[in-house]
């Protein structure tokens, strides 16, 4: 297969801060990597030390996260802010001059023609792209909500007495990845010929839409000029906050923005309102019903036959290797390794899980299509299991039964990938994923609810766990028993073992296991994140992976907090 990645034009992209007219310090902080495509913006909230110290943590661990590029965008993103939120919250209970420390922010992932965004508070992303501008994030504030409603004017909001107040944020609470109403994630297509704004509210409170759209597509071509005037304007209306601007192109954005320079940007469609017309027939374009006597439909019919007839025999016979694959492809030998499917479809080869590991062969692929099926499953040798689209094939155990094990894998060189195994008090689950065997392969599952492990490798097995989400486990994490290795590479392992009287550690390893740690987040564990460690390798382990402490017992209340305000304008 031919690689891509050279042939990716980079982005165009500036960045710029100021303090503001106003403010004597500056809380805003930013990041601006078009290699990769990683973009933020962070404003700190609680004034003076406080507000720089939490955007300066959050900053740093979002980019501990999001530099490592394993696990799907939405994903990554999720752990990367939930991580940034629990160490703040952490520090604020740490020092007195911290205390209510917090930040709100907006984080972008541009790959693959996908724009894929990160967002809490008031900072915001706007989109642009055929001149017009749209805000694509909402603000999470009273003032917002009403305004993202249609209940304000952008102008009525900018000047509403309650503008600097906010009801979600980073830091006050602590909160896990899985969170509702907590991490709001943007998904849309990104184009060689789109822009993208990532701004603090000091910006978005000083200038309109249209008038940060003038900017934009005025001075596409020069993203530096760009930044700096949308800074210069913000601070030519007053400058009461700080401002930042992050601003990404695609490569054809600047041509295709000098055609609207000197006009008016149109407004994007409002937030939460699909495109389309009101009927429900979207974009697709209008379509002619015209009448034909039967004898025309009978001649066009049969032309069509013979064109559709021509055409594949002239590909087969200048496409001979395109032909031959695809006849393979679909009638393999019995003896060559095969993919089989499960699912509710009636196109789907088994209905159950069992059915499939009884047919397959050591070599072949189980394809799980999304749904929820019952454990336990036992994977045989060789036999990779798979679920077709990431966390949607779910695993639970049998409703009011005994605390079970989800998956085994007790035969060797076997593969489980990207499932999503859940327990909880009606469905009791012991261990999410039992590894027995030898050269066992764990990739991409989600466990929460297990009793025992969410994972555990037995004596003297010994398989890799990667770009695993492994959270709210009441056991640890990771159990290794003695005598087993396990490599533990960029999984998110989290909040489990927090029973009152019952803490346990996010990775434990009972002597004489063998552990190998890369790129792995240990944090907000009951109790001493990773147990068991040799003291020749823990200063290695501390340095290869990013270990948090355990965080503080959440405190009761509603999921929505409302009225935190930030420091007032003096």
């Amino acid at each position: 297969m031919r690689s891509t990645a050279a042939e990716r034009q980079p982005l165009l992209s500036a960045a710029a801060s100021d303090t503001g007219l106003r403010r004597e310090n500056n809380e805003d902080r930013y990041h601006c990597d078009p290699a990769i495509g990683l973009f933020m913006v962070v404003d700190g909230v609680g004034g003076q030390a406080a507000g720089e110290k939490a955007a300066e943590t959050a900053l740093s661990m979002l980019r501990a996260r999001l530099e490592r590029e394993t696990g799907a965008p939405e994903e990554r993103l999720r752990e990367a802010i939930t991580l940034a939120n629990n160490e703040v919250h952490r520090l604020s209970q740490s020092e007195p001059q911290w205390r209510g420390m917090a930040c709100v922010l907006t984080v972008a992932l541009i790959r693959d023609g996908r724009l894929v965004a990160g967002h809490v508070g008031d900072t915001r992303l706007y989109l642009f792209e055929g001149g017009r501008v749209q805000k694509i994030t909402h603000d999470h504030s009273p003032v917002g909500e009403r305004e993202d409603a249609g209940e304000l004017t952008e102008q009525e909001a900018m000047r509403h007495a309650r503008r600097n107040e906010i009801f979600r944020d980073v830091g006050s609470e602590p909160h896990n990845p899985s969170d509702d109403d907590f991490v709001e994630i943007v998904d849309r297509p990104f184009g060689d010929d789109h822009a993208i704004l990532l701004c603090s509210d000091g910006l978005s409170d000083m200038l309109t839409s249209p008038a940060i759209g003038r900017i934009v597509y005025g001075h596409a071509a020069n993203p530096d000029e760009l930044v700096a005037r949308l800074v210069a304007a913000a601070n030519a209306e007053g400058g009461k906050d700080n401002v930042t601007a992050v601003f990404a192109a695609g490569p054809r954005f600047a041509e295709r923005a000098r055609g609207f320079a000197g006009t008016v940007p149109e407004p994007g469609l409002p937030l939460d309102r699909p495109p389309g017309r009101a009927d429900g027939s979207g974009n697709r374009p209008a379509r002619l019903r015209v009448s034909s006597p039967w004898w025309l439909v009978a001649i066009g019919g049969l032309a069509a036959g013979l064109a559709i007839g021509a055409g594949l025999a002239m590909l087969a016979a200048t496409r001979v290797n395109e032909v031959t694959a695809w006849v393979v492809r679909a009638n393999p030998p019995a003896a060559w390794a095969r993919t089989w499917t499960v699912g509710f479809d009636a196109n789907a080869d088994f209905a159950s899980i069992d059915e499939a590991m009884a047919q397959a062969k050591a070599g072949d692929t189980i394809r799980v299509e999304p749904g929820e099926y019952r454990a336990p499953i036992e994977v045989r040798a060789g036999i990779a299991l798979v679920s077709a689209r990431r966390h949607q094939a779910i695993i639970r155990p049998a409703l009011g039964g005994e605390p079970s094990t989800a998956v085994s894998i007790h035969a060797s060189h076997a593969r489980l990938a990207g499932f999503r195994i859940a327990g909880d008090v009606e469905r009791p689950l012991d261990v999410g994923v039992r590894v027995v065997g030898r050269g066992i392969e764990v990739d991409d599952v989600d466990v929460a609810g297990a009793a025992q492990a969410a994972v555990l490798f037995e004596e003297r097995s010994d398989g890799t766990l990667t770009g695993s989400s492994l959270r709210d486990n009441p056991g640890p994490g990771v159990l290794v028993r003695p005598g087993a290795t396990a490599a533990l590479r960029h999984n998110v392992i989290a909040a489990n073992g927090r029973q009152p009287g019952k803490a346990r550690p996010g990775v434990e390893l009972q002597d004489p296991a063998r552990a190998v740690l890369s790129g792995n987040i240990i944090t907000g564990n009951g109790e001493d994140q990773v147990s068991g460690l040799p003291a020749a390798s823990r200063a290695e382990v501390m340095r290869d992976n990013i270990v948090g402490p355990a965080p503080a017992a959440p405190v009761p209340g509603p999921g929505r907090r409302q009225g935190a305000v930030r420091e007032p304008v003096r």
